[in-house]
């Protein structure tokens, strides 16, 4: 249903912005163009909605960020192999842009395509205008890429043209995806004014899940449902925890959880299991890509974040990371997060977030940081709720991730044993853990439980054929003790 709202927005939304155009459709471009150490790279919150833009001065620029703001999307700068210089934008002599923009043909060559481009639902297109149409470069990114099935959201910048036909003759270029028509803005328009306009649309605007409630009813034993993460990937609701497994343990560990259905298995540095988990993914016989990895750098790997992350991908050996978390709060947790943010833009990790954050720590963070955190893993099980916790990250747009979700060492015997699970579980004829991740799942909390029993991994996914009443879970609520079973 969102993505239809965001389908008919994105079909509003066609604005124009530009970065390669002048003050003046008759006057040659004298500014320098804008050197951007951003270019060609891809950075943003909504995984489903991109803004790809041509920009050589800056103003389609400025518009895309302010389309990027508003609809939460990814920005993919799009930049010439040889950049574009003053000169060859001087169109009142024979120069490079007045070349291509003469010869239909004409396909300037781009530096890259966006990453993982099928997982995007939307395009908004933006290009100055050249006389009377898109550069010839726009051109070039169309035929580079797939947009079959996708909606294309056209727009330009100019101070005194229209947008003109210069969108619809892109159409042929991507015939394949539903083009809508574009619209035309000054590069000077307001973000005021773009969100005036956008709330002004008789459609209810949303760039964020509701990671409140997951699509369990999609689920089944041994093939947990998943959930889109602001990145754009999907994770499972259900994975393996690997705390404390070792050795072959781990190993087999992780290959008897995929042979059972699990596609999501959690580890850390800390718990110097990294390599067995790579192996244990590798021998699977499943392939890579099915497979959610996810893993933490811990806080006294702050400080030389890169080789913290390198080390993780060697050791892991699985050619990228699907979720890169920081461990827990430390000195140069900004640092060590925007060192993860370079390596997804390289490809290296795919997702990113943070563990142990609260609501004082999580609104400080996000404020000082470029990528939102798609997941934040904190302690939660019956006896700590984390209940004004969880709803303030979901609101955030952000997935809330329990470890210790059976009570954790030390715990997890008498958490097992509550008279009121018990009688819950009796009353479903399931365990009480089993009620325990039911429970999280229908509070929106994903949840890796560890084991290295085939039998209890088997357990730990067989949870998709019962739900849990209003009452049930109001008993489960008044559990609550805040009683925390680790320090942070």
């Amino acid at each position: 249903m969102k993505i239809k709202m965001l389908l008919m927005i994105m079909s509003m939304l066609s604005l124009t912005a530009c970065a390669s155009c002048t003050t003046s459709d008759d006057d040659p471009i004298t500014e320098n163009p804008v050197p951007d150490s951003t270019l060609g790279t891809e950075t943003g919150k909504n995984g489903s909605v991109l803004v790809a833009y041509f920009s050589c001065i800056g103003t389609t620029e400025g518009i895309a960020e302010g389309i990027a703001d508003i609809t939460g999307a990814s920005t993919f700068r799009i930049e010439a192999e040889e950049p574009y210089t003053a000169a060859d934008l001087d169109y009142n002599v024979d120069c490079r842009a007045n070349r291509e923009q003469n010869n239909p043909k004409a396909r300037p060559a781009i530096k890259s395509m966006p990453d993982g481009l099928d997982r995007y639902d939307v395009v908004f297109l933006g290009y100055p205008i050249w006389w009377g149409e898109a550069p010839r470069i726009i051109s070039t990114f169309l035929e580079r890429g797939d947009f079959k099935g996708k909606t294309i959201v056209p727009f330009c910048t100019s101070h005194s043209s229209g947008l003109g036909s210069s969108d619809r003759n892109l159409h042929s270029l991507a015939p394949d995806a539903v083009w809508i028509p574009g619209r035309r803005f000054a590069g000077n328009t307001a973000k005021t004014e773009l969100e005036k306009w956008i709330s002004g649309l008789d459609i209810k605007f949303d760039t964020d899940m509701d990671y409140s409630k997951f699509p369990l009813s999609e689920g089944k034993n041994g093939k947990a449902p998943t959930i889109r993460l602001s990145s754009g990937y999907d994770m499972p609701v259900v994975g393996l925890g690997t705390y404390s497994l070792t050795g072959d343990v781990c190993v087999n560990s992780v290959k008897s959880a995929i042979s059972l259905g699990f596609r999501k298995i959690d580890t850390a540095h800390m718990y110097g299991n990294e390599v067995e988990v790579g192996r244990g993914v590798r021998e699977s016989g499943v392939p890579r890509e099915e497979i959610f990895v996810a893993t933490k750098i811990y806080p006294n790997q702050y400080g030389n974040p890169e080789a913290a992350i390198d080390e993780c991908l060697r050791k892991l050996d699985l050619g990228y990371v699907d979720l890169m978390l920081l461990h827990h709060p430390g000195t140069n947790d900004v640092k060590a997060y925007k060192a993860m943010e370079r390596y997804v833009r390289e490809g290296k990790i795919r997702s990113i977030g943070v563990s142990c954050y609260y609501i004082k720590e999580i609104d400080e963070f996000i404020r000082q940081v470029d990528i939102k955190p798609v997941l934040v893993q904190n302690e939660v099980h019956p006896y700590y709720q984390d209940t004004d916790v969880v709803p303030h990250i979901q609101n955030l747009g952000i997935a809330v991730e329990a470890w210790y979700p059976l009570g954790g060492r030390g715990h997890q015997k008498e958490l097992l044993s509550d008279p009121v699970l018990t009688e819950i579980a009796m009353r479903h004829g399931k365990s009480v853990a089993q009620v325990i991740l039911r429970w999280d799942l229908q509070r929106g909390v994903v949840v890796i439980p560890g084991s290295s029993n085939p039998d209890h991994m088997k357990e730990n996914i067989s949870i998709f054929d019962f739900e849990l009443t209003e009452d049930e879970m109001t008993q489960i609520a008044a559990l609550n003790r805040n009683e925390k079973h680790d320090w942070y």
